[in-house]
């Protein structure tokens, strides 16, 4: 029998939750973003480049619906999954007309097998209608928000080029979690000028929030980012694989049993990663977060502040803050 992981992992959630092996697939919908198209910013996050974490998929003329059968028939080889939930991963996915949003939602939920939809997306990107729209599905299946939050530091925020602050994600988390939705947290460690001290803030931060589930990420740096810029000039420098491992350990510590940590590191293009070398390594890595949990004797929740966390399906309509104007 395998040894239980020291933290509420997301494979292990999902058989429980469903009865079976689940698997997301990742979709490429061809939208953009705030910070991109001139609306809040041009260029991007200081760490993102012209792909925003996908694949290209929808610009090489794959629709959604070739992309599921695409991934579903790898993911059916490798992992033997049946059953598999729609990831939407490039930029900004809640971002655009809603018809349009909703027909790209729709084709997704269409497809055999997909039991429910992942949004990745901003807090600053959550109008009413979109909200109305995806309370709608999530009265029958899992509809996950994947805010990015990145840092609880508005000086961080700024320095990233985010154009949000922190406030405006708990705003956006506490309002998707009235909805109905299973709001996910998108968090970067090693982000420039932040010490451990202010990442286990960030993770406080959440702690007190109706969040669901938590992806950890590190931050690496990508060809043609802003931060490349920066590594090749010595600006900044990434974090060393130990100084990771200690980081990861210290935020999983403080965040609350109830939540699913859906990612423990990212998991670069090779051909776009310019440092650092260790993080293609995943295997290597994670098993280095499991034994400092070992070497600690410590586990999820082990240092949370027990006063501040409830589970998001404690928050009630009655609760929601309205949307700032």
């Amino acid at each position: 029998m395998t040894e239980p992981l020291p933290y509420n992992d997301l494979n292990s959630y999902l058989r429980r939750r469903f009865g079976e092996r689940v698997q997301k697939i990742t979709l490429d919908a061809g939208l953009t973003c705030p910070n991109r198209d001139g609306r809040m910013g041009v260029g991007g996050c200081l760490y993102c480049n012209v792909r925003g974490s996908g694949t290209g998929a929808w610009a090489k003329g794959l629709s959604i619906t070739r992309q599921l059968e695409e991934g579903a028939a790898r993911l059916g080889r490798r992992y033997g999954a049946k059953k598999f939930i729609a990831y939407f991963q490039s930029f900004t996915n809640t971002y655009g007309p809603v018809e349009r949003l909703r027909s790209l939602y729709e084709e997704a939920l269409a497809f055999p097998g997909v039991l429910g939809l992942s949004l990745g997306t901003r807090p600053d990107c959550l109008d009413e209608a979109v909200l109305d729209l995806l309370s709608g599905y999530a009265q029958t299946r899992p509809v996950w928000l994947e805010l990015g939050l990145q840092s609880a530091h508005d000086r961080t925020l700024k320095l990233i080029n985010r154009g949000h602050d922190a406030a405006c994600f708990a705003d956006a988390a506490a309002r998707a979690a009235c909805r109905g939705l299973e709001v996910v947290a998108h968090v970067i460690l090693g982000l420039p000028a932040e010490e451990l001290e202010d990442m286990a803030a960030t993770a406080r931060f959440l702690a007190g929030l109706p969040v669901h589930g938590v992806k950890i990420h590190l931050l690496y740096v990508i060809r043609g980012s802003g931060l490349e810029s920066l590594y090749r000039t010595g600006v900044y420098q990434p974090l060393s694989e130990a100084a990771y491992v200690q980081a990861v350990v210290n935020f999983i510590e403080i965040l609350p049993p109830h939540v699913v940590i859906h990612r423990l590191t990212g998991d670069p293009h090779p051909e776009e990663l310019a440092a650092p070398a260790w993080c293609l390594e995943k295997n290597r890595v994670l098993r280095l977060i499991k034994d400092e949990f070992a070497r600690r004797g410590s586990r999820q929740g082990s240092r949370r502040c027990h006063h501040s966390c409830k589970p998001p399906e404690q928050y009630s309509t009655a609760g929601c803050i309205p949307e700032n104007r």
